[in-house]
C-alpha cells in the first residue's frame, strides 16, 4: 500500500510539473473504436423494441393470445431486465467493465435462442427473461464503461453512443419485421426475434479486444496498466499523466476504493452532493420511461392502427419511417452534446415532446369522436408520434444514458448507474405492461393528454434539478453538485 501511495504521489507531482499540457479536443480514434463496440451491445434492446412491435402482431394471431397476455410479454423483458441492472453494479465492480458486457452479450444470445425456437406462450416468455437481464446488465454498463474512458471534451458524444446504437437497433428491427412478414405466422415472428442471436455472438466476441476501464484498474491498484490505457486513450502522454493524475487523486482521498458500502453511502449516510447526484440521476431515469416513449414505440402498430390505417404492411412501412426519423435525429443530438450542453438538448427535447404528446392526444380525440376517421386526424397522429420519438431522441434519449454514467464519483458510479437504470428499467416494465390497458379504460387520447402532463413536470424537474456538467471531468462532479 505504501508503494501504491507513494507511486500516486510521483504521478501527481509530474503532472504538476507538466502544466503546458491541454485537454485534447478532437476524437481519438481508439477511444472512438471502443466506445463504439461497447455501446453495439445497445443495438439489442432496439432491435428487440423495434421487432416486438411487428412481431406481437403476428405472435397474437399464431399463438392465439389475449391482450393482457401480449402486455406481458413486451412488458416482461422491460421488468427483468431490472435484475440484470441492480446486480451490474455490483458485477462491474467485482470482475470489470469489459467482462460485463460480455456477460450482457450472452445473456441476450441466449435469450434470442430460446425466444426463436419458442413453441409456446410461455417458452416464449421465458426467453423474454432471459434476454432481459441481459439488457439491463448492458444498460448500465455500456455508458459506464464509456464515460471512464473517454476525454471530458468528447465524453457527452461518445457516452451517448448507446443511445444512438439503439435506435439503429430499432430501425433494424422494423427493417426485419418489412422483411420477414411475407413468410407464413409460424416462421416469420420466430426468425424477426432469433436473429437477434448473430449480433449478440459477434458483440460478446468483439469486446474481447477492448481495453479495460482504467479507474476501473486504478480502484484495483493496477496504475500502470492504467497509464498504458490512458497513453492510448489520450492524445499526448502530457494528457494522459493529467488524467492519471486526477483520477489517483480522487481515489486516494476515497476511504472506499472497490464500490464497497456503496449502498450505505449512498442511502443512509449521503452527502448533499451526493443526494443531489442520486435525486439527479433516478429523476431523469423515471422522466426517461414516465414519458410513454417506449410503449409508443412497442404499440406504434396499435396507435396507427386506431389511426385508420389498417393493413399490416402499411402498418409496418409507417413505423420505418418513424425509425428514421428517430435515428436520424439521435445523431443530430450525439454530435452537439458536447457544443451545446446537456441542459440545453433535454429541456429542448422534453419541451417538444410534451407539444408532441399533447397534439397526437388532440387528433386521437377527434378521430375516436368521428365515424368517417378525418384524414387531418391520421395525419396529426401520425406526424406527431414521429415528433414525440425525434423530440425524445434529442434530448432525453441520449441525455439520460450521459448524464447517469458521469455524475457518480469513481467509487459509486457502477452502482449509482446501476440504481438509475433499475427505476429506467421498473418504469419502462410498468408502462409496457400497462399501456394498452389504460387506453382501453381512458382511450388513447387520453392516455396520451397524461402522458404530456406528466412530461410537462418533467420540464420543471430538469430545469431545478440537474446542473450542466458539459467539458468537466468526472473527477470534479462532487464539487458541481456540492455548488
Amino acid at each position: 500500500m505504501a508503494m501504491e501511495e507513494n507511486g500516486r504521489e510521483g504521478i501527481e507531482i509530474e503532472a504538476q510539473q507538466r502544466t503546458t499540457a491541454t485537454p485534447s479536443v478532437g476524437f481519438n480514434k481508439y477511444v472512438l473504436a471502443s466506445a463504439m463496440l461497447a455501446s453495439t451491445n445497445s443495438i439489442l434492446l432496439g432491435y428487440d423494441i423495434g421487432v416486438m412491435s411487428g412481431a406481437v402482431l403476428f405472435i397474437k394471431e399464431n399463438l392465439n393470445i389475449t391482450s393482457v397476455q401480449v402486455e406481458i410479454l413486451v412488458g416482461s423483458l422491460n421488468v427483468c431486465s431490472l435484475i440484470g441492472s441492480l446486480a451490474s453494479g455490483k458485477t462491474s465492480d467485482l470482475i470489470g467493465r469489459r467482462y460485463t458486457i460480455v456477460l450482457a452479450a450472452a445473456t441476450f444470445l441466449a435469450g434470442a435462442i430460446l425466444m426463436g425456437f419458442a413453441p409456446s406462450f410461455p417458452f416464449l416468455l421465458a426467453g423474454r427473461v432471459v434476454a432481459g437481464i441481459g439488457v439491463g446488465f448492458s444498460l448500465m454498463i455500456a455508458p459506464v464503461y464509456t464515460a471512464e474512458l473517454s476525454p471530458a471534451t468528447t465524453r457527452g458524444f461518445l457516452t451517448s453512443l448507446p443511445e444512438v446504437f439503439i435506435n439503429i437497433g430499432i430501425l433494424l428491427g422494423y427493417i426485419s419485421n418489412y422483411a420477414f412478414s411475407v413468410l407464413s405466422e409460424n416462421i416469420n415472428w420466430r426468425l424477426m426475434l432469433g436473429v437477434a442471436a448473430v449480433p449478440a455472438l459477434g458483440i460478446a466476441t468483439g469486446v474481447m479486444v477492448m481495453p479495460e476501464s482504467p479507474r476501473w484498474l486504478v480502484m484495483q491498484g493496477q496504475i500502470e496498466e492504467a497509464n498504458r490505457v490512458l497513453i492510448r486513450t489520450s492524445k499526448s502522454e502530457e494528457e494522459a499523466l493529467m488524467r492519471l493524475a486526477e483520477i489517483t487523486k480522487d481515489a486516494s482521498a476515497s476511504e472506499n476504493l472497490r464500490g464497497k458500502g456503496a449502498w450505505k453511502e449512498m442511502f443512509f449516510k449521503p452527502s448533499k452532493p451526493i443526494r443531489r447526484m442520486l435525486i439527479a440521476a433516478i429523476g431523469i431515469n423515471f422522466f426517461m420511461q414516465a414519458s410513454g416513449n417506449d410503449a409508443v414505440v412497442y404499440y406504434c402498430p396499435e396507435v396507427f392502427r386506431a389511426a385508420g390505417i389498417r393493413k399490416k404492411k402499411e402498418l409496418v412501412g409507417v413505423t420505418i419511417i418513424m425509425g428514421i426519423a428517430k435515428t436520424s435525429f439521435v445523431l443530430i443530438s450525439a454530435l452537439y452534446l458536447d457544443r451545446f450542453g446537456r441542459r440545453p438538448m433535454l429541456l429542448l427535447g422534453s419541451m417538444g415532446m410534451t407539444v408532441s404528446l399533447a397534439g397526437l392526444g388532440l387528433g386521437s380525440k377527434f378521430r375516436e369522436g368521428s365515424v368517417r376517421k378525418p384524414l387531418w386526424a391520421i395525419v396529426l397522429c401520425v406526424v406527431a408520434v414521429c415528433a414525440d420519438v425525434s423530440f425524445f431522441s434529442i434530448g432525453l434519449g441520449p441525455v439520460t444514458w450521459v448524464y447517469s454514467s458521469e455524475i457518480f464519483p469513481t467509487r459509486l458510479r457502477a452502482q449509482g448507474s446501476s440504481m438509475a437504470v433499475s427505476v429506467n428499467r421498473m418504469m419502462s416494465g410498468v408502462v409496457s405492461m400497462t399501456f394498452l390497458t389504460i387506453s382501453e379504460k381512458i382511450t388513447f387520447g387520453g392516455t396520451f393528454f397524461v402522458l404530456a402532463g406528466i412530461m410537462g413536470i418533467g420540464v420543471i424537474f430538469f430545469s431545478v434539478f440537474l446542473p450542466e456538467t458539459k467539458g468537466k471531468s468526472l473527477e470534479e462532479m462532487e464539487a458541481i453538485f456540492r455548488d
